[in-house]
């Protein structure tokens, strides 16, 4: 695709679609719930259809009703036998939180998915699980899938110290505690994005969260709910960068997620002094109005527990960086490497294409700011989040084109991302 570059300014609204996070787990707490389950601006990305129709293999009636999903529970013992393997495509969130929803079942499935999955490790997930007494294999005896899960309806609940920061780890953990008997408890290494906690009080389950460590008892039953599903931040995050860099911008985001497990961006932006104002708070379903304009960047540093709050955006927080003025370090973000493609080399690389002074580190990036970018062909190497970074990065190319391979990767998370860019550009 050749992208659009060389604009002279961005003005409008945008309406985000629906939480990529939030859209995955109404569809699973809605399988798992007794009764019916209402879910209203539920993300139709290729990731949370490929959701939704593995819970209707597992013998879930799920329907769309107008403009809600409707997902007619019946508790994690209606559960069914897919007669095939089920395949997630590209999604880590399924494969990952699915294995924990599975793993205390009466019967085995088979999860595959992609090239991409195919190298996502599992361990992380797999091995806490086994702990609870799950079976859980690899494909042929590795930690990488196809998985293979023969579900045990016995399994206990444990304490488990998380080793790395992962919501998926986390989540995956607390759904099988959902079925096992006994007590499951979770310590964090660092706060991550707590839609899970939040999903199982919102249909009807105990949960005590007390700073970073999670206890649920076990088993439990949920009860369908009505679910308002906000837009997602992550991929209101390109705009807000997009809004920042731009010359002559003012963009209006409406409904944006803003669970304070999530708005780390908000932060960065913030500390980098960008202009950026949140109105229209809805504190019941975390969501707001968020307005950004062009800005005059300084650089600064990510690290610690700010990480896991954007882990997600930080390819498009690494291009506001190349705009600011001096250093910008981001550090403890080894989680990156292990996402659809290891992000951390995938954002240098790209951006140095362009002719930005990147540097890929252990654990992050380093950025000089005031940078140039230039013409160049690059790739999105089939990362959503890379694709739409590097057509925010187009836009500041002040002559020649900029063509991206791979660019149908997209619609994962945004299938109309670029129609909704092309609305804002200065005509």
């Amino acid at each position: 695709m050749r992208l659009t570059t060389n604009i002279k300014g961005l003005t409008g609204e945008v309406m985000v679609p629906g939480d990529k996070s939030i859209s995955h787990r109404s569809i699973m707490f809605g399988a798992i719930a007794q009764g019916e389950t209402r879910i209203k601006h539920f993300l139709k990305s290729e990731d949370c259809l490929g959701t939704l129709k593995m819970f209707q293999k597992l013998g879930v009636a799920i329907e769309e009703e107008g403009e809600e999903i409707v997902v007619h529970g019946r508790g994690f013992e209606a559960l069914q036998s897919a007669e095939e393997p089920i395949d997630i495509g590209n999604s880590g969130t399924t494969i990952r939180l699915c294995t924990g929803l599975l793993a205390g079942t009466d019967f085995t499935t088979v999860l595959t998915g992609d090239e991409s999955i195919s190298r996502r490790p599992m361990n992380r997930v797999m091995l806490p699980l086994r702990e609870m007494g799950a079976k859980i294999t690899g494909h042929e005896g590795s930690e990488f899938p196809p998985l293979t899960i023969v579900g045990q309806p016995n399994l206990r609940g444990m304490t488990y110290k998380m080793p790395v920061a992962s919501a998926q780890v986390k989540s995956a953990i607390l759904l099988a505690g959902l079925q096992a008997k006994g007590t499951t408890t979770v310590i964090e290494k660092e706060k991550t994005r707590d839609h899970t906690e939040d999903m199982i009080e919102a249909f009807g389950g105990k949960i005590l969260t007390e700073g970073k460590t999670i206890t649920l008892e076990g088993p439990q039953k949920l009860k369908g709910q009505q679910v308002n599903v906000p837009g997602d931040i992550s991929s209101a995050a390109f705009f807000m960068v997009a809004g920042l860099i731009v010359p002559n911008s003012r963009i209006v985001l409406k409904n944006v997620g803003l669970s304070e497990s999530r708005t780390g961006i908000i932060d960065v932006i913030r500390q980098m002094n960008g202009k950026i104002i949140i109105t229209d708070e809805d504190t019941v379903n975390k969501s707001g109005t968020v307005i950004v304009e062009t800005s005059e960047l300084r650089g600064t540093e990510i690290g610690g527990d700010l990480i896991p709050r954007l882990i997600d955006e930080l390819p498009v927080i690494a291009l506001l960086a190349t705009q600011a003025k001096g250093k910008t370090i981001i550090k403890d973000a080894e989680e990156l490497k292990v996402k659809e493609t290891n992000r951390i080399d995938a954002t240098a690389s790209e951006l140095q294409k362009m002719g930005a002074k990147v540097l890929a580190t252990e654990d992050g990036l380093i950025i000089e700011g005031e940078q140039t970018l230039t013409a160049s062909e690059v790739t999105s190497y089939g990362d959503h989040r890379m694709g739409m970074m590097l057509a925010i990065a187009a836009l500041i190319v002040r002559e020649g084109n900029v063509d991206l391979t791979e660019a149908e990767a997209v619609a994962v998370s945004y299938p109309n991302f670029f129609e909704d860019l092309h609305e804002l550009i200065q005509k």
